[in-house]
């Protein structure tokens, strides 16, 4: 939202507190992002843990049937898991619509030998483990984008760096974008500023993350941002529907990432969790729904970004010495 527009935007609750004189302060302008996507808008909609082609006609259906824009749709079991002609059919379909198809690539710690994420403390995290480990990320990568693939999801800071350096070297398309999973988010702005320096297109924060927070992010990257409304349980269930138009004043330019609580975990997917992800994957669509009314009833939801628009605009990047 632009300041104008959020001077306009009622918030949640606002005319009945008011009357009852507990009305809140307005919006203070400094905390405002002062960021957009290139081409206009403040705000975009993924939905993820969209699994294959069955999933996907899923998620297409229920959009066009509840009217929901989708500017990305991501996966989250990884290139690895899909074939060559799963991958391409899921090009295919969401090219078709101007949805950016966006896909994880390879090998990552909970999927690895390594026990260490199996600890208490989770050891390494989600991160390739050794050299063969980023190897398969970059197989992975170059596999997808030689199949259509537009956007690569990363989970490591050497497989970011790497990706980023063969997008310049030419090895995967110059267009490519890079998206920072939801497992590594950053949760302050000097870190945050550093993942767009290695190479990301767009960063997926904690969804816990404070409203000041977000503006302490703004501050020192125009990078765009990913935030789960709705958190999986094991990214911690949080449910922020009633701070969407704030978040998109803060955090803009923003992915409104359309996920789902209470369900089971999917990853990898297979045949054997058929049905749960495919209803899941439905639920999902209605829950960007239900998040895009709310907005609407606020009068809060001018702003979005034109569909079909994926590029992140001019970011800071380190140099890539020969």
């Amino acid at each position: 939202m632009t300041d104008a527009s959020a001077k306009a935007a009622r918030r949640p609750g606002e005319p009945a507190l008011t009357a009852l004189g507990l009305g809140a302060p307005a919006p203070d302008p400094a905390d405002a992002s002062p960021h957009s996507f290139p081409g206009g808008g403040r705000w975009r909609t993924e939905v993820p843990s969209c699994e294959g082609p069955e999933a996907l006609a899923v998620v297409l259906k229920e959009a066009s049937r509840l009217d929901v824009p989708i500017h990305r749709i991501s996966q989250g079991s990884g290139v690895w898991m899909l074939s060559d002609a799963e991958i391409t059919e899921m090009a295919e379909a969401t090219a078709d619509r101007d949805i950016e198809l966006c896909l994880f690539t390879g090998p990552r710690g909970t999927w690895d030998i390594g026990g260490s994420t199996r600890t208490d403390s989770r050891g390494a995290g989600l991160r390739a483990r050794g050299h063969d480990a980023v190897a398969g990320c970059v197989e992975d990568a170059v596999r997808a984008t030689e199949l259509g693939v537009k956007c690569l999801l990363v989970a490591d800071e050497g497989v970011l760096w790497t990706l980023h350096r063969a997008r310049e070297a030419g090895i995967i398309p110059r267009d490519t974008t890079l998206k920072v999973s939801a497992l590594i988010g950053p949760v302050n702005p000097a870190s945050y500023a550093v993942y767009e320096q290695l190479g990301a297109d767009s960063v997926n924060v904690p969804s816990d993350l404070t409203l000041d927070h977000l503006t302490e992010i703004r501050r020192a990257s125009a990078a765009p941002m990913d935030m789960y409304i709705e958190a999986p349980d094991d990214l911690g269930g949080y449910v922020r529907m009633y701070e969407v138009a704030e978040l998109i004043r803060r955090g803009a330019p923003l992915y409104l990432k359309f996920g789902l609580s209470k369900a089971p975990g999917i990853y990898p997917y297979g045949h054997h969790m058929r049905d749960v992800t495919l209803a899941s994957a439905k639920e999902r669509v209605r829950r960007g729904r239900l998040a895009l009314d709310l907005l609407a009833r606020h009068g809060a939801d001018g702003d979005m970004a034109p569909i079909g628009s994926r590029l992140p605009g001019e970011l800071r990047r380190f140099g890539i010495s020969s």
